[in-house]
């Protein structure tokens, strides 16, 4: 996909994206050639050809332009039959420097690490105004920015999504960048509350009155005292409302 140097903000980013073109469109040039001569480096490049599609397929919905320099595997290495991609940290953003894990085999027991460097210009959400710490995040304290995510920090919260909603855990200055570490979710149960904890497994569901021995988000495990010496910890669903699983 052509790359418009002229849309991006940064004229650092110009020359980065002009030199990873180069890097993609020499490399792929020449794992071209040797395919035409060498089995095995024709299967390099099927390996390279479905992992370039695997990153392509986690971003292309991140931003307007892609762009992905894939370093070639080690020619030391067995031929890999059957890749099947995967990233080590699924929770990660495939953004920046990235490592693909690839299973080959056709059981997928062996495993190969190949090193990638992802681009792509997009939108992002920055602070509208300046936020003092404890700030409910409502949409109007925001505003989109473009350039490219592959830049930011792994830590950064791209999306409207991520931070709506949300409250800082630090002042957060006019034009800067949401990081996970930034914002919080709101409390839903505060220490000393009493609240209702529904225990569930096969066949069974039990409701019990407890109190909050610490503060809770939704998703978050606290600690729940019920009488004088019975402690549990229970997940936080909702105001109030805990639950266990079992």
């Amino acid at each position: 996909m052509p790359i418009s140097l002229a849309s991006l903000p940064n004229p650092t980013s110009y020359r980065h994206i002009q030199a990873a073109c180069f890097r993609a469109f020499t490399g792929f040039a020449v794992v071209a050639l040797l395919a035409l001569s060498s089995p095995a480096v024709a299967n390099d490049a099927a390996l390279m050809q479905n992992v370039q599609q695997f990153l392509h397929g986690r971003t292309q919905a991140l931003g307007e332009e892609v762009m992905i320099d894939l370093r070639p595997p080690s020619p030391h290495l067995p031929a890999c039959v059957q890749p099947e991609p995967f990233l080590p940290n699924p929770d990660a953003s495939p953004l920046g420097r990235v490592t693909v894990g690839v299973r080959c085999g056709k059981q997928h027991r062996k495993v190969r690490y190949m090193q990638a460097q992802v681009d792509v210009i997009g939108q992002y959400v920055v602070a509208a105004e300046d936020l003092p710490r404890d700030t409910r995040i409502t949409p109007d304290l925001l505003r989109q920015q473009s350039g490219n995510l592959g830049e930011l920090s792994s830590r950064t919260l791209v999306l409207e999504d991520d931070v709506v909603g949300n409250i800082t855990r630090r002042s957060i200055r006019s034009g800067s960048t949401f990081q996970t570490q930034d914002v919080r979710a709101p409390l839903m149960v505060k220490r000393g509350d009493a609240v209702s904890v529904v225990a569930k497994g096969s066949g069974f569901r039990v409701s019990r009155e407890g109190k909050a021995m610490e503060n809770g988000s939704q998703g978050e495990q606290i600690r729940v005292r019920f009488g004088r010496r019975e402690i549990l910890d229970a997940r936080v669903i909702s105001d109030g409302l805990l639950g266990i699983d079992f």
